[in-house]
């Protein structure tokens, strides 16, 4: 039963790591991250 939970526990983890990841691949790709680097500046 333990081994269902881990591997429960995991898979909640990797879809929220590629869930965050894809966020920052649209936000990078739409030119998101440019305002931040002008702020920066």
């Amino acid at each position: 039963m333990e081994e269902h939970v881990q591997k429960s526990c995991w898979g909640v983890a990797t879809w929220t790591v590629l869930a965050l990841g894809s966020v920052l691949v649209l936000a990078y790709l739409l030119g998101g991250f440019e305002a931040v680097a002008v702020a920066a500046n």
